[in-house]
């Protein structure tokens, strides 16, 4: 299962942003998603930014087994999920 996210309509709310990401995670966890594509879109680099630093957060990092930056699309991420 692959969920996806889309940041372009909240990019100048950082609560809005906050409160997305931390949805989409839960969301992941909850139907134990194996991936989860985030489109902080390409523009100044300042959201992907946020977005990572979000993603390195010790409490989120522990649900997710690993960050793929997408090297053919520079404002788009990808969240691995390992399940047992």
């Amino acid at each position: 299962m692959k969920l996806k996210l889309d940041l372009h309509d909240i990019f100048n709310r950082g609560q809005d942003i906050d409160r997305a990401l931390r949805g989409i995670m839960d969301e992941a966890v909850a139907k134990k998603a194996t991936l989860v594509e985030i489109i902080p879109g390409k523009g100044s680099g300042q959201l992907k930014k946020r977005v990572l630093r979000f993603l390195d957060q010790k409490d989120v990092k522990q649900l997710y087994h690993r960050v793929e930056k997408d090297s053919k699309n520079f404002g788009r991420l990808f969240v691995h999920f390992r399940w047992k």
